[in-house]
């Protein structure tokens, strides 16, 4: 028994100095994989950051700077991140194993809906996806899950990338605008909305113009690729745009590494969710970033980290 109030007393004092000296608690550093500077997901991953640190100083997420979608995934895979950004048509093909096996990455949350959609000089004169044929398009950089967003698209109306087209790929995402307004090339591709490619080029001197699927071609897309959903970006979401524009692509997320702790998945979530209104406020896309849009967005319930269930099932919404 003596031996036993020892250890507490000097469990006791060793506490009381700790706390004396300021000590900060042990925290727990992840690893965050976004893309290239001057794209979306650089922009998403640092507020995310920041919120997330924020709202839990035992958090110590860091984050990195990557090629992109088609990096993350591996370097999950391989365990050299904890979790990344990954848009939603390189998810959907690791998931399916299409190309490849399947993957046994998890989604911590999905981020944001990504409609896509070409951005032209308001100057210009291509007026449809058909007028850019033959043309210099500028489809990104080259590991982002925008360039397979774009291949899908395409693909549905029967156009190639890489033949009728004179695709251009970047090695940095903020390269693009610049890159439209010189001239260089006729148009840049991207999705999602307040992504930084389109804002650069709404907010430019000489004015912007963009360029998505019809409603024809909309349908014709999705009859043959139905993961891809229906979606709108609202009137104003970018300057000088004062009508919604309909358009479709799918949700990007935040996958984790397979063996990533139920525990610290959780406590992710559990964070996330409860500084959604102080992360919208730092950066208006993540206003997308709830925990039913997340659930509704995964493809399949199981493919939702165990740990995050697990807070989804605390607060009800799912069973």
């Amino acid at each position: 028994m003596k031996i036993v109030a020892l250890a507490c007393l000097v469990a006791l004092i060793a506490g009381t100095a700790a706390a004396q000296d300021g000590a900060k608690p042990m925290t727990t550093p992840i690893r965050m994989g976004t893309a290239t500077p001057g794209g979306g997901f650089p922009l998403y991953g640092d507020a995310f950051a920041e919120a997330m640190n924020g709202a839990d100083p035992t958090l110590a997420i860091a984050t990195r700077n990557t090629e992109g979608s088609a990096e993350n995934i591996p370097l999950l895979e391989q365990g050299a991140l904890d979790i990344a950004l990954v848009a939603g048509e390189p998810a959907y093909e690791a998931f399916a194993g299409i190309g490849r096996a399947p993957t046994r990455l998890k989604i911590l949350t999905a981020i944001y809906s990504n409609p896509g959609m070409f951005v032209v000089r308001a100057d210009s004169p291509y007026r449809t996806i058909r007028d850019l044929v033959g043309q210099k398009v500028a489809f990104g950089a080259k590991g982002s899950g925008l360039v397979i967003l774009s291949r899908y698209v395409l693909d549905g109306i029967g156009l190639k990338q890489d033949e009728d087209f004179a695709a251009v790929y970047l090695d940095r995402a903020g390269d693009g605008p610049a890159m439209v307004q010189d001239g260089r090339v006729a148009a840049l591709w991207g999705a999602g909305i307040g992504w930084p490619g389109f804002r650069t080029m709404a907010e430019s001197a000489g004015g912007a113009r963009f360029i998505a699927p019809d409603a024809a071609e909309i349908a014709q897309i999705r009859a043959k690729h139905v993961f891809l959903k229906p979606l709108l970006v609202g009137a104003h979401s970018y300057p000088h745009q004062p009508v919604p524009i309909a358009s479709l692509g799918s949700w990007s997320y935040i996958l984790t590494r397979e063996d990533l702790p139920d525990d610290t998945a959780y406590r992710l979530a559990k964070t996330l969710h409860g500084a959604e209104a102080t992360f919208a406020a730092k950066l208006p896309q993540a206003a997308e970033t709830t925990a039913s849009n997340t659930v509704a967005a995964a493809p399949r319930e199981e493919l939702i980290h165990p740990g995050v269930l697990r807070y989804f099932r605390e607060i009800g919404l799912v069973k």
